[in-house]
């Protein structure tokens, strides 16, 4: 067996003890929550070392900023693992049961997926986030972070599996692939044996490799292409303010916005007030020709592929669009399913919008930024799923379950 097959065995063992752990999962989830604040200090080191080497690197500041650690970002790892634990369990819900004619008695209840793998890239919250989410949900877990952020993972995974075994959990319902080389996100996509699912946690080139390398079944998330339109009705000063949040509140993450269409009546006032605000953050704009007309030469015209890329950074591409049909037509040429919003007083352009853009999330006046499960009040989750089938949407503890059929019986034969 390869060292990750071991890996992969291990896990599913461990995932036999977390299918009847019941509440000691919140327990476990506890421990974990206070050995993050206790080791801090350890964790900060590593961190500084894969800060130091992203430096070396040349990671972007958007990068840099996924791969930051402090210690209240560790304090707040901690805290998300103690609201993970709080939430109710999500395994053995009946989800619906009957008594059929000859008297079976049928449940449909939840169950753990078994063993989830994930790859992400340079956040190392991701490792905490992700294994305390599989945790209550049942599940082991096979981690494979990006190199960018090689020791931060490391310190964190050993602390975590120090307090699983504290808690009298198996080590192993939390794993960590040490290697960060290719071959070895290529081998964890194909573990089929072991991985009962596959979630990629990272851009949209690692989400592409997964998809169409992966043995095991994937579960899409994360990519945001995110466009916010703001229609001839719109109330200027909300779409400023909704604009100015979406694309700077946290330009790194995949509800941020990154291109604002302009509905042609209202773009001459609108535009010269959104760009000051956006100038308070020193925020590049790409433009159209008719974007450049109205703001001159501080535009950059924009390009075809500017309307397609996930800045994940200060930049907005720009575009005055006709009318309420030609924005949803771009939108829907370019648009990544995840987040999408609207900012109008017309209560038919709203709801017209809403029903002909089909993402993930659909906002009227609201920042894209709150595609999120804490802020759904869905509590923590694992990623934003850009796909329609199993889960669509952030994705909480009940979305990783899986389902199954109990049936009781007192003798019936077919």
């Amino acid at each position: 067996m390869t060292t990750l097959e071991q890996m992969g065995a291990k896990a599913k063992e461990a995932s036999r003890f977390l299918m009847t752990a019941g509440s000691k999962k919140d327990i476990a989830l506890g421990a974990i929550a206070d050995a993050l604040c206790e080791n801090c200090e350890e964790i900060l080191a590593a961190n500084k070392i894969d800060l130091e080497n992203g430096e070396k690197s040349g990671l972007t500041a958007s990068l840099l900023d996924r791969l930051r650690l402090s210690e209240e970002r560790i304090n707040g790892m901690a805290d998300g693992v103690r609201q993970v634990a709080a939430l109710p369990d999500p395994v053995g819900r009946v989800l619906d049961g009957r008594t059929l004619k000859n008297g079976l008695q049928i449940e449909k209840v939840t169950v753990p997926m078994g063993v989830i793998g994930i790859i992400f890239e340079a956040r190392p919250n991701v490792t905490s986030d992700a294994a305390a989410l599989c945790l209550k949900a049942g599940s082991a877990v096979i981690l494979r972070g990006g190199k960018e952020a090689f020791h931060s993972n490391m310190a964190i995974a050993r602390v975590m599996r120090d307090a699983l075994e504290k808690a009298g959990f198996p080590r192993d319902c939390v794993a960590l692939v040490e290697d960060t080389t290719r071959q070895s996100a290529t081998e964890l996509m194909q573990l089929s044996d072991y991985l009962d699912v596959l979630i990629p946690r990272g851009g949209a080139g690692l989400i592409k490799s997964v998809v169409e390398n992966a043995k095991v079944p994937v579960i899409e998330t994360g990519v945001g292409n995110c466009h916010i339109y703001v229609d001839k009705s719109a109330d200027i000063e909300m779409a400023k303010n909704i604009v100015f949040n979406g694309k700077t509140s946290r330009p790194s993450v995949c509800n941020a916005l990154e291109t604002l269409l302009v509905h042609k009546d209202i773009a001459e006032k609108a535009l010269p007030v959104i760009k000051a605000e956006l100038d308070k953050k020193n925020v590049e704009i790409r433009g159209c020709d008719r974007t450049k007309q109205i703001l001159g030469d501080c535009v950059v015209p924009a390009t075809e592929e500017d309307y397609r890329v996930e800045f994940l950074d200060y930049i907005i591409a720009v575009k005055v669009v006709d009318s309420l049909d030609d924005a949803i037509a771009h939108i829907q040429k370019y648009s990544t399913g995840h987040s999408e919003c609207i900012v109008t007083s017309d209560y038919n352009s709203a709801n017209e919008f809403t029903a002909r853009i089909d993402s993930a999330a659909v906002y009227v006046n609201a920042s894209t930024r709150f595609t999120d499960g804490g802020e759904f009040g869905l509590g923590a989750e694992i990623g934003i799923s850009t796909q329609k089938l199993h889960a669509r949407g952030p994705m909480g503890l009940n979305e990783l379950t899986s389902s199954k059929y109990i049936i009781r019986g007192n003798g019936q034969i077919r």
